[in-house]
């Protein structure tokens, strides 16, 4: 299978699908395969996020590794999704943007690129939401 459809293959990494137990009503980000509340009883089904949520805490990564050292400095947060869960995202703002309680909206972009002419592998990110 060619690298690319591979990709396309992980719901989560562009859609923001997770999975929510239909028994208590929890969500879960990444997906799950069953509920940890619920255990056998429950019932499990795919979710896709509406992609909306608040930053709950953050950090400005100014020294990165090779392949992300063009981005620095860029922000890293922990996000809360409107729906429950929460994941770490980068947050597309300057770093003095960047606040606790901030509300975000997930968008597509270029996560990353394989060498020079290689691969480009894109992803969701979070950029901020001036409405609620």
């Amino acid at each position: 299978m060619p690298v690319a459809r591979f990709w396309r293959k992980i719901p989560q990494r562009y859609n923001l699908v997770g999975t929510e137990c239909t028994t208590c009503g929890r969500k879960f980000f990444p997906p799950r395969t069953f509920c940890p509340d619920c255990r056998r009883t429950g019932v499990i089904e795919d979710h896709t996020f509406e992609g909306k949520g608040t930053v709950v805490t953050h950090t400005v990564i100014r020294s990165a590794s090779d392949q992300f050292s063009q981005q620095t400095p860029y922000v890293l947060a922990i996000i809360k999704l409107d729906e429950g869960p929460q994941f770490t995202a980068q947050v597309i703002c300057l770093p003095e943007e960047i606040r606790i309680g901030m509300r975000v909206k997930s968008v597509f972009r270029k996560v990353a690129t394989e060498g020079n002419s290689g691969v480009i592998y894109y992803g969701t990110k979070f950029v901020p939401d001036e409405q609620p």
